[in-house]
């Protein structure tokens, strides 16, 4: 491929070198250097690709983007200024696999909580609707049936594209893709095109990397900003930052809601652990989902169905047959129908909403037991909240482990009983043991009971110390139930 062919749209602000070469990759990670490779140098958090320039060169790279031209410069390389090498990355990786993302209808889902679930609702739709279809989520990626491990919400350029190319060469038309607030701002979406947005909500997250909460909704909202003029724009107008999204969009601007007028309205009529009794646009259908927040989820895959020309009712009818996400309010019992339901809520907002989806289900009489951790190298902000929300919204609450990553876990569970208050203090229990905790809470457990395993979902691993070890909360909490069944 030639390099000329790959800079479409891409700003240089200096060019060193010869455009019209031969290209063979490319890559913004060393150690893949190949002959004939092009090397970003990309300022990243915890290195500079500017440090590795001549080695790449010695590995074979012919071609260097930069933000800083190194003084010494090999006249057999191209070099290649931009203002921000992570902007050209997205832009040239685009180009690179054939702008894939033009050739399907790629809708990309944000905010704080929800976009799993969105996303996997959406995939499922339109897999029922017999469109091939294709997702990238937290939990996996997957193209119609084909499903590929994920390993980071929205992936890096070079691999997002070739997921997205590969889904054009399936026969894919569609294609639903969360897009987090960290894939914003390094720019991991540049490049793309989407035909619509979909926002659920914001609440307080990812801290430690934006700094600030007004920086947060900055981020989320860069991307409907870039959305064009022939897309849609879709937001949760109940979210108080919800119709913020819209300011500045060139695209369609749509809301859906349960409390507020809006394009796509619903109501909650009953809600149970079978499922959800909603009315949508004025027609009553049940759900198996449960709890308001899939209220809100269901309601925002409704309407990007809608903004996607499907016919109403058929979407209707294959949405009340659909589960969520796995790790999303995933429940089992035991023959003393203690129920256990394990979910991924790690942020106080999520945990909140779980917690009060439960309440407005129990009967009155069963005692709520939240196992709760946070994750470790992660917003710290957070963890003092986190145990004061499940203390407020449970009768029994054990902290314990997360992925403590590379933080002492009983550093991190200081810091959530930070937040627990005296009157709650006779109710919480520390035990950093995980599956210990989680043993723990089905002993205490009555039949009737409720225990809710909060922050971890669908993942089957505990990270410490950077090694992943196998830990299922769905497969420790069914162990435990049995046991005592």
């Amino acid at each position: 491929m030639q390099l000329q062919d790959v800079l479409y749209g891409v700003a240089m602000t200096n060019l060193v070198g010869s455009t019209n070469r031969e290209i063979s990759m490319l890559t913004f990670d060393s150690r893949e250097v190949q002959q004939d490779a092009v090397f970003f140098a990309v300022k990243g958090t915890l290195s500079d690709g500017h440090a590795f320039i001549s080695q790449t060169i010695s590995a074979g790279a012919s071609v260097i983007i930069c933000q800083d031209l190194p003084e010494q410069k090999d006249p057999a390389v191209t070099y290649i200024e931009v203002a921000d090498t992570g902007v050209a990355l997205g832009i040239m990786a685009s180009n690179y696999y054939g702008n894939p993302s033009a050739q399907l209808q790629l809708v990309g889902i944000t905010g704080t909580n929800g976009k799993t679930t969105i996303a996997t609702i959406l995939f499922k739709l339109f897999r029922s609707l017999d469109f091939h279809t294709g997702m990238i989520s937290t939990v996996q990626n997957q193209i119609d049936e084909l499903v590929i491990p994920a390993t980071h919400t929205t992936p890096n350029p070079l691999a997002l594209n070739k997921l997205l190319r590969d889904m054009v060469t399936a026969g894919c038309t569609h294609a639903f893709m969360e897009v987090s607030s960290h894939a914003v701002v390094q720019h991991r979406i540049e490049g793309l095109t989407f035909v619509g947005g979909v926002f659920s909500n914001i609440t307080h997250d990812h801290l430690d990397f934006h700094k600030t909460f007004d920086n947060y909704i900055k981020a989320k909202k860069a991307f409907f900003d870039g959305l064009p003029k022939s897309g849609f724009a879709l937001t949760n107008a109940d979210d108080k930052n919800g119709m913020v999204m819209l300011q500045n969009t060139k695209a369609s601007k749509k809301t859906y809601a349960l409390k507020q007028l809006a394009d796509y309205k619903g109501r909650v009529i009953e809600n149970r652990f079978s499922g959800l009794n909603l009315e949508i646009d004025e027609v009553d259908v049940f759900f198996k989902l449960v709890g308001s927040f899939n209220a809100y989820n269901l309601l925002a895959a409704y309407g990007t169905a809608m903004l996607l020309g499907q016919d109403k009712v058929e979407v209707l009818t294959i949405l009340s047959n659909l589960s969520g996400a796995e790790g999303r309010f995933d429940y089992v019992s035991n023959a003393q129908q203690i129920i256990g339901i394990v979910d991924y809520a790690h942020t106080p907002d999520a945990v909140q909403n779980v917690l009060s989806t439960i309440q407005d289900i129990r009967k009155g009489t069963e005692q709520v037991i939240t196992v709760i951790g946070c994750g470790g190298d992660r917003d710290k902000t957070k963890r003092p909240v986190m145990a004061q929300v499940a203390c407020d919204w449970s009768d029994k609450v054990i902290l314990t482990s997360d992925n403590p990553r590379t933080e002492d876990p009983l550093e991190i569970l200081k810091e959530m009983e930070a937040g627990v208050s005296p009157t709650n203090k006779r109710k919480t229990l520390t035990i950093s043991d995980r599956r210990e905790a989680i043993k723990t809470a089905c002993h205490l457990a009555r039949p009737g009971d409720i225990i809710l395993i909060a922050g971890k979902g669908h993942e089957k691993y505990q990270d410490i110390n950077g090694v992943k070890h196998h830990f299922d909360d769905k497969e420790v909490l069914t162990e435990q139930l049995n046991l005592i069944s």
